[in-house]
């Protein structure tokens, strides 16, 4: 099983950069895909940006251009670089880990981390 700290949230004014990361409890090159997950209060939880084991990113448009994701495999990390934020970016981040063992998939989640953009 697979566990998944985050870290790096917190109040930030709108315009300004975040980084937000995660530890994972084993090796992540073993892990197919990563990424981080938003819910805002009200709403649906939703894609913010995924990575994969061979390092191809995937954005939600709503962040395309804005965030950045990767992978550091020496600390094993998965991180979300963000920049620009704006009101609506506030949200619970929360890292996802997607892996397939043995033919079966499994999904794992960290506690979430807040994010808030206000001035």
């Amino acid at each position: 099983q697979v566990q998944l700290v985050e870290s790096g949230g917190g109040l930030v004014q709108p315009g300004g950069p975040l980084r937000l990361s995660c530890a994972a409890s084993e090796n992540i090159i073993s892990i197919n895909i990563m990424g981080w997950y938003r819910q805002a209060p009200g709403k649906q939880r939703e894609l913010v940006a995924t990575i994969t084991n061979y390092d191809m990113a995937d954005y939600a448009d709503s962040v395309k251009g804005r965030c950045t994701v990767s992978r550091d495999y020496a600390k094993n990390t998965v991180d979300l670089q963000m920049n620009n934020l704006k009101p609506e970016d506030t949200a619970v981040y929360y890292c996802h880990a997607h892996e397939v063992v043995a033919g079966i998939r499994y999904d794992y989640w960290g506690q979430g981390t807040q994010v808030t953009v206000s001035a």
